[in-house]
Parts: C-alpha cells; sequence; structure tokens
C-alpha cells in the first residue's frame, strides 16, 4: 500500500463511514441558534444520532432571538454593491443612519471592510447575489414542506414583502436587483405608490411619501424564536440531545480530523462536527488553519403590541431609505435593522430605537403602543460578500454552517438540509457551488492535499 498523507487517510475513513447507513454516525451540532437547530433536525431525520451543545439555557437566546422576522428569499442581497462606499459616508452623517461604524482600531474589522469594499462591483454583485438567491429560495421551499409535514406554527405569513422606495433614485437603483430576480426566475411586481397602498394599507397616510415599490410575493414572516423553540422540541421527540448552559472551549484532532469538542461540562466526541456558532465560529476553527471572514455585524430591534389594526402592516415592509424592516408578528410590530460595526458588544444605544421608532411611525404611525416597546440587540454573523459559509471545511469531519449575517432565518430550514446531505454523504439537492470555504481559500492552495479539495463542495 502506498504511503498516502494522513489527510487523504482521513477522508477516505470518513466517506466510508457516512456510507454505511446502516450505523447511523454520531454527529455534534456547534450551536443552538435558529441555524444549529435546524441543522439537528435534519440531521436526526436522516438517522444520524445528534448531540447540540449551547451555553445558552434554551434555545435561539442570542442572535436568532428578536430578528426582523422577514422570510424573504427574493430579496437576499450582498451589503457589498455598487454604489455602497459612497453611501456609506453620507449613512455616517444622517440622524438616523442605517450604518454605524464605531471608530476604535480593530484589525478584524479592517481586514473584513476591505474585503467587502473589494466585492462592491456590479460582477461580483451579480455572482454573490445569485448564489445567496439560490440557497434563500430553496430554503423557503424547505421551509414549506417542514411546515406541511409538521404543522409547525410561529405566526407565520406568507402574503410577500414590499421594498418600499422613497425616491425615485431608489426606484432607479432597484433595476440591477430586477436583473437578477429574473435571471433566477423570482417572482416580483413593480408598484406604483397607489399600487403599494392596496398591498399595504396602512400606508395609505403616508401615500405622498412613496415614489413606489418592489413586491416579492413569494417572501413569508414569522417569529424565528417561536420556530427554533418548536423545532427543537419536534428534534428532540426525534431523538436529538439538547445540552443547555454548556461553553464551548475548543475543538481537539488527532492531526487529521476533528475527535472530540471540549467544553465546560467534558468531552464530546462524535463523527463528524457541525459548526454554527454564528459571529462566534472563527475562533473554533482558526486552530486548524482556517480563517473564516466572518465579523460580528451589530443589528437592533423593537417589538411592539399593535393597537390600531387598520395602521398596521399586513406583511413586511423594507423602508429602502433606513435599511430597515417592519414585519407583522402576530398581535406584535417588529421592526429591525441597521449594521454596527463595533465588535463583539450588545450594548443598547437610545439613538438605535429612535431610528426604528422613527421608521415604523412615519410609515405606520400609530399602528403600534411605542411605550411598550422592547429593545433588543443581535450579533449578525456576516461575510464580506454576503453569501454564508454552507459546508465542508479544510478538516474531513468539520462542517461549517455560519456566516448568514441579516438572512439566517431565511436561509436556515435550506442551510440545515443541506449540511444534513453533505454529512450523510448524499448530493444535495441544489448546485452548492460558491457557497463553501474554498472561495475564500488562496490561488496557492488550489492543488493542496485532499482534505482540503474538497472544501470545493
Amino acid at each position: 500500500m502506498p504511503n498516502l498523507p494522513k489527510s487523504f487517510l482521513a477522508d477516505a475513513v470518513f466517506c466510508r463511514q457516512i456510507c454505511e447507513q446502516e450505523n447511523p454516525m454520531r454527529v455534534v451540532v456547534l450551536g443552538a441558534g435558529v441555524i444549529g437547530v435546524t441543522s439537528a433536525y435534519y440531521l436526526a431525520k436522516a438517522g444520524h444520532e445528534v448531540t447540540v451543545i449551547d451555553r445558552q439555557p434554551g434555545p435561539a437566546l442570542e442572535t436568532s432571538f428578536a430578528n426582523a422576522g422577514e422570510i424573504s428569499p427574493g430579496y437576499a442581497s450582498p451589503w457589498a454593491a455598487p454604489g455602497i462606499p459612497a453611501k456609506a459616508v453620507k449613512w455616517l452623517f444622517m440622524k438616523h443612519a442605517p450604518l454605524i461604524i464605531q471608530a476604535r482600531p480593530d484589525l478584524a474589522k479592517i481586514e473584513w471592510v476591505g474585503r467587502m469594499l473589494l466585492n462592491c462591483t456590479s460582477s461580483a454583485y451579480a455572482v454573490n447575489k445569485s448564489r445567496m438567491v439560490r440557497l434563500a429560495e430553496y430554503s423557503r421551499d424547505c421551509l414549506i414542506e417542514l411546515r406541511r409535514d409538521t404543522g409547525i406554527s410561529y405566526d407565520e405569513r406568507t402574503q410577500g414583502t414590499l421594498q418600499l422606495f422613497r425616491t425615485e433614485k431608489q426606484v432607479e437603483a432597484a433595476e440591477k436587483d430586477i436583473k437578477v430576480l429574473k435571471a433566477d426566475g423570482v417572482p416580483f411586481e413593480v408598484l406604483d405608490a397607489a399600487a403599494c397602498v392596496a398591498a399595504e394599507p396602512g400606508l395609505a397616510p403616508n401615500i405622498g411619501k412613496i415614489a413606489g415599490g418592489l413586491r416579492l410575493p413569494g417572501d413569508e414572516t414569522g417569529d424565528c424564536f417561536k420556530f427554533t423553540n418548536s423545532l427543537a422540541e419536534m428534534a428532540a421527540a426525534a431523538g436529538v440531545t439538547f445540552r443547555w448552559g454548556v461553553t464551548i472551549q475548543a475543538l481537539e484532532s488527532d492531526g487529521s480530523r476533528i475527535t472530540s469538542a471540549q467544553t465546560s461540562a467534558g468531552r464530546f466526541g462524535a463523527d463528524a462536527f457541525v459548526l454554527a456558532m454564528g459571529s462566534y465560529s472563527p475562533a473554533l476553527a482558526r486552530p486548524f488553519g482556517m480563517r473564516l471572514p466572518v465579523y460580528p455585524v451589530k443589528g437592533y430591534s423593537i417589538t411592539v403590541p399593535i393597537v390600531n389594526e387598520d395602521r398596521a402592516p399586513v406583511s413586511t415592509v423594507m423602508d429602502e431609505s433606513h435599511k430597515i424592516a417592519i414585519t407583522r408578528l402576530g398581535d406584535r410590530i417588529r421592526v429591525g435593522g441597521m449594521a454596527e460595526i463595533s465588535g463583539f458588544n450588545n450594548h443598547l444605544h437610545p439613538k438605535r430605537q429612535a431610528t426604528l421608532t422613527h421608521s415604523v411611525e412615519d410609515l405606520f404611525g400609530g399602528a403600534g403602543d411605542q411605550s411598550k416597546a422592547i429593545f433588543w440587540s443581535g450579533l449578525r454573523p456576516m461575510t464580506p460578500d454576503g453569501t454564508p459559509l454552507v459546508g465542508r471545511s479544510t478538516v474531513p469531519n468539520l462542517f461549517l454552517n455560519t456566516g448568514h449575517g441579516t438572512l439566517g432565518w431565511t436561509m436556515a430550514a435550506g442551510s440545515g438540509r443541506v449540511i444534513a446531505d453533505m454529512v450523510s454523504g448524499r448530493v444535495a439537492e441544489i448546485d452548492t457551488a460558491g457557497l463553501g470555504y474554498a472561495r475564500y481559500q488562496r490561488r496557492s492552495k488550489a492543488a493542496a492535499p485532499v482534505s482540503q479539495a474538497i472544501a470545493a463542495e
């Protein structure tokens, strides 16, 4: 037998394991946000023995807790886009700015912003958006199937998203998105002001502020926290073990593959590991030579009870001027948005709440009781090009499911299913090209060992 490299032998062992489905694999999922829980659910459905580890006392208590509530595959777009650098300068001086950059030096921030700026070209935008829409559309279809099969309920609505434009310039700028939507076969409607009001009657008093809109009828809304908790219960009923209040400290290897997760509750061994820890994923991958370009971009939301049904939104309205989503969740309105590049902090800044309040009151004034608003912030795990990292890593039995940014809720079901297929040795139902870590590896590594080359999946 030839003297093969350890990485090759590890790949061969792993491939043999995933092909022997009579003996289900042991899989550890690191993280119990919406991404981790959906991964665990689909892995359990595939017949694996799954353990989920999370430092919180329950599911979806960090970034998945109070996000904007929109499931918007049609609105899946990278923040890196033509014209964004110039817009960003203007936003920094706006009273209700969608972008806030903390001045404190941070090498990770500088590197991440630099990579993002390199993606602000027309060609990069088209490629990145197409990748994102591909995964997001598939995810929405998976969610529909999951809802049909399980009857899961989470204040869901299937009445589309309205991207609202306040200026003609915004209407014209939407052409680049429309081209991608056409190319990917995503249904859309270009609306004038009157048609926007027909779709969202609560906007009627403010029709003079509307220049037009782009409606995506295939989009949905729902409470991510409710969904994740309900799915976790279903996963537990299917045999998934959840270990709450356990801090994940490091991953251990034998030099060729991951052998265990070292935690505050001891070591957890497994055949495969899924890294779904959002903004905290890079720290666990770094010892294995992977520099995951995932940075914590802080977002904010308020949740207010509805007091005037006639003025409340029907579904989701995306206020393009402030980059804020206003979503109907049952008897509540969730208002979420902004991008604060300030590292790992969850400080609740009063000015951010004022921006959220301004957006919803300017469009749906009096619909909610702002005196009872619940203010929240979360750290979105963003990649510079907008596309998440979904697939195999450079370590044969370590899988990545992270970096979804503002679209974790939108892409969760599809990402979880793709990962379950990959772990099981099946070909995913969608083209996964461009979704993995390989796109961030240097070209000089193109001819690297098998364990790195397979990351191209």
